[in-house]
């Protein structure tokens, strides 16, 4: 054998030896685009007033749906940009990007939908909004065994997880890290490539709000 097949067999060798941590995976890893802020809700209260909006929600195919939390003044149907909108992935082996959908004016969804009003979310968008300048804030969704595309976006956003599993994780620019629902909220730097999934057997539900400035 060659030097450096030589090599492979020691090292893969001394990788044998050794054991992955497999702890590190069930709870929170901070790094430079996914920090868990001060702030705290209450995650049994997030739980019982998001539970009264699952009939709601709008389904977006492939195990995705979401509700709006924040709506545009005098809006009265749902668009496509209320759900979505403006994000750029890398589609082909081209490696070349490409935007996907409309830009959305975050700015604009200044309102709390109707729906909200009185619940406990009312409370967590008067927190936030007293703190941060806040674009849409929408509950999202995930089915079990499913994933989002690799994409950035215009903006940050905070998210914070109302149902989750271990299997649920969030990878920023390739850092990949749980993030439990605990009532902790999470700033994201979703203008770094990212993607969410929930490799669990239970939903993945998130409070998200886009940040327009911080």
């Amino acid at each position: 054998m060659s030097a450096e097949v030589d090599a492979d067999v020691s090292v893969v060798r001394g990788m044998l030896e050794q054991r992955p941590n497999t702890d590190s995976v069930a709870r929170f890893v901070a790094s430079e685009h996914i920090i868990r802020l001060g702030l705290t809700f209450d995650i049994e209260q997030l739980r019982s007033a998001s539970d009264e909006m699952l009939g709601s929600f709008h389904d977006q195919g492939s195990g995705f749906s979401s509700k709006q939390v924040t709506v545009r003044p005098g809006a009265t149907e749902v668009t496509q940009a209320d759900l979505s909108g403006r994000y750029w992935l890398r589609p082909s082996d081209s490696y070349e990007e490409e935007p996907r959908e409309d830009v959305v004016d975050e700015a604009s969804y200044s309102e709390l939908h109707p729906d909200f009003t009185g619940t406990y979310f009312e409370i967590v968008h008067r927190e936030l909004s007293s703190r941060f300048t806040l674009g849409r804030m929408r509950l999202l969704m995930k089915g079990s065994y499913n994933c989002n595309s690799w994409h950035r976006d215009p903006e940050p956003r905070l998210h914070i997880p109302i149902y989750s599993n271990p299997g649920s994780l969030f990878v920023v620019n390739h850092h990949c890290t749980h993030l439990p629902a605990d009532g902790s909220v999470y700033f994201t730097d979703t203008r770094g490539y990212h993607t969410a999934m929930n490799g669990g057997e239970d939903r993945r539900l998130h409070l998200v709000a886009a940040l327009v400035s911080a």
